[in-house]
């Protein structure tokens, strides 16, 4: 059987920081370092358990009242998703949603197949869009999600008429990191472009770096997963126009990384 080709070197003497957080870090960085590029992994994340785990196992435990469960992240799902399947699996009756591809990745990955999800933007707001989330008075609805998440999907849906609960099955913690090795780098000018997937990596990158760094943070190009971190970027005073990803899956962030590469206007 043929060796399948190796992929073209689009990306060959291209330096990229990955920001994601470091168990999720490797398939972006190997799709990187493939196409001849260099991945310089650099967690601004550190995914921890929530502090109040009984809160998650009573909501866990009350599955069957709801008519509709949301996972926001991949995350949500992975740290929920162990917990519900010790407890004998969802319930048949109750529907499940998502916002992203990664997450229906993660649900499929439990055995659960038949998810709502958007088909193309990915965010709460398409999800917001979709027909099954319209039509949602009297519904009991639980939003899994990581600490302090965006209140947008829960208060759209509240105002539906939908009652709503959170389950926080996770807390983003900013790393306690050595930024020497990475500002050396940064003075030297080896880093071409930075690639972040959160506002909330976005926000900790720009603190970790603290003054010096921010100087050469905001001159690099930086690849970004929705129009909010776009804005958040200009807010912080980057020089040049941030690219966004169609969506933040690695694949996209990698096809925009090569964009910009290619010198496109558009991606």
């Amino acid at each position: 059987m043929p060796e399948s080709p190796s992929p073209p070197r689009t990306l060959a003497g291209v330096r990229v920081l990955v920001t994601r957080p470091r168990d999720q870090a490797e398939n972006l960085a190997h799709l990187i370092e493939e196409r001849g590029g260099e991945a310089i992994r650099f967690p601004v994340i550190e995914i921890a358990e929530p502090q109040d785990t009984q809160a998650l196992q009573t909501i866990i435990g009350r599955l069957k009242d709801f008519a509709l469960a949301v996972f926001i992240s991949p995350n949500a799902v992975n740290r929920a998703m162990n917990l519900i399947l010790a407890r004998g699996g969802l319930p048949p009756t109750l529907r499940v949603a998502c916002v992203g591809r990664g997450s229906a990745r993660e649900l499929k990955h439990f055995g659960i197949e038949n998810v709502i999800v958007p088909p193309g933007r990915f965010d709460s707001e398409a999800l917001l869009e979709l027909p099954e989330l319209q039509q949602v008075a009297g519904k009991r609805i639980v939003i899994f999600r990581g600490d302090g998440g965006r209140e947008l999907l829960g208060d759209t849906l509240k105002a539906r008429g939908a009652e709503i609960e959170y389950a926080e099955c996770y807390r983003r913690v900013r790393p306690n990191t050595d930024m020497t090795p990475l500002l050396r780098r940064w003075a030297r000018g080896e880093i071409d472009i930075v690639s972040v997937t959160s506002v909330d990596g976005l926000h900790n990158l720009y603190d970790m770096v603290g003054k010096a760094g921010q100087q050469w943070l905001i001159r690099t190009p930086i690849i970004v997963v929705s129009g909010r971190m776009a804005e958040v970027c200009r807010e912080l005073g980057f020089k040049s126009e941030p690219r966004v990803a169609t969506t933040a899956s690695d694949e996209a962030i990698l096809e925009a990384i090569q964009a910009w590469r290619g010198g496109k206007n558009t991606l």
